[in-house]
């Protein structure tokens, strides 16, 4: 049957292409999205395994063989990162870090889907939570009118950027907020928030909030690739102990997230601990980690967990920690160099130089 014959070979040079492109520089959708369904290209590639075994001449199937068993090698070695058999990055918190409960924060990361209506769900969730700190991405005026109304009794501190175009960001918090920028670093109607916090023991720590763009096909991803470097640049000369927290629209092991890390110094602490995937809710069999939290080394990790779905495609996501007085890690992501920082530098003003809409603003209408 010729037919499935080259649907099988198509299927082995896509699925080999697909391990190793994402390797490459190409800051384009149709290249960095291909870093996204790793364990899912695992998974097909292990299928294939019996289909060249018994569907193939020995001599082509030999070939077919080593080809696949290299495409799954390199998905498991971005993905075993993220399970429990590798070494941890952040350090969980001891006995006396535990006992400390002023030195902890609460966090909760949700990305609502602008067009998702059920906003009880979030507020109920929150409620339930009692985070320090909650942030809501995608959050129009609806989104905004409904958790103001439904939390303004739980926070006392807000920062609102409520937008149509499926960028809008609101922050609530219990700890004091100083400081605060709301910012525009790359892409027009593209915000990210920078804030200075203070625990209930009185330290102070910088808090970045950022929901850079998508890739898509059919663009490059030079704004958001940008906008997660120069916020990692940023945050690796703070003086302060740091959190970034997101959707950052790109998975854990991708080249600008490690690069990324490189820059800023900061601990992922999903590495050496599970994926804890937060997109797509709706779809089980196809999600990947997108929602994040880097922290410096001076945070100990007392919580991490997926939450309950709230009619969002995205689940979200608690991070608890605890700010101490020593920066200690189990690993770091490993200094950055010239290199990098040129290839950062060279992306920025070539976007700084491209005016345009941001990419999906009008994914999201009612």
């Amino acid at each position: 049957m010729p037919l499935l014959h080259y649907l099988f070979w198509f299927g082995v040079a896509f699925l080999f292409l697909a391990s190793v492109l994402p390797f490459s520089r190409i800051a384009h959708g149709a290249i960095r999205g291909l870093a996204f369904p790793r364990q899912q290209f695992f998974v097909l590639t292990l299928a294939m395994i019996p289909v060249a075994l018994v569907g193939t001449a020995p001599q082509t199937g030999v070939f077919a063989i080593a080809v696949l068993v290299i495409s799954a090698a390199v998905h498991v070695g971005y993905i075993v990162k993220f399970t429990p058999v590798w070494s941890q990055q952040s350090m969980a918190a001891n006995l006396a870090e535990l006992g400390d409960t002023d030195t902890h924060i609460t966090l909760i990361a949700a990305n609502v889907k602008q067009s998702n209506r059920d906003y009880q769900k979030l507020i109920d969730l929150i409620i339930s939570e009692k985070p320090d700190i909650a942030t809501a991405l995608e959050v129009d005026q609806a989104w905004m009118d409904a958790i103001y109304a439904g939390l303004k009794d739980h926070y006392a501190h807000w920062v609102k950027v409520p937008k149509s175009n499926s960028y809008g960001i609101v922050l609530m918090s219990n700890l004091p907020l100083s400081e605060t920028q709301v910012r525009e670093l790359l892409v027009e109607d593209v915000p990210s928030i920078r804030t200075r916090v203070q625990t209930r023991s009185g330290r102070d720590w910088r808090l970045y909030i950022i929901h850079p763009e998508p890739p898509v096909p059919n663009h490059d991803t030079k704004g958001r690739d940008g906008e997660i470097a120069l916020t990692g640049i940023e945050a690796g000369q703070d003086e302060l102990p740091v959190v970034v927290t997101g959707d950052l629209n790109d998975v854990a092991w991708s080249a600008p997230t490690r690069r990324f890390q490189r820059l800023s110094g900061l601990l992922d602490p999903r590495v050496g601990r599970g994926l804890y995937n937060t997109f797509h809710a709706g779809i089980p069999f196809l999600r990947w980690p997108l929602d994040h939290l880097f922290h410096s080394a001076d945070f100990r990790l007392i919580r991490m967990d997926r939450l309950r779905h709230i009619g969002s495609d995205h689940f979200p996501i608690l991070f608890t920690l605890a700010l101490t007085r020593t920066k200690l890690a189990n690993s770091t992501p490993g200094p950055s160099d010239a290199a990098e920082r040129d290839e950062v530098r060279e992306i920025v003003q070539e976007e700084l130089q491209n005016e345009r809409q941001a990419i999906g603003t009008d994914w999201e209408k009612d």
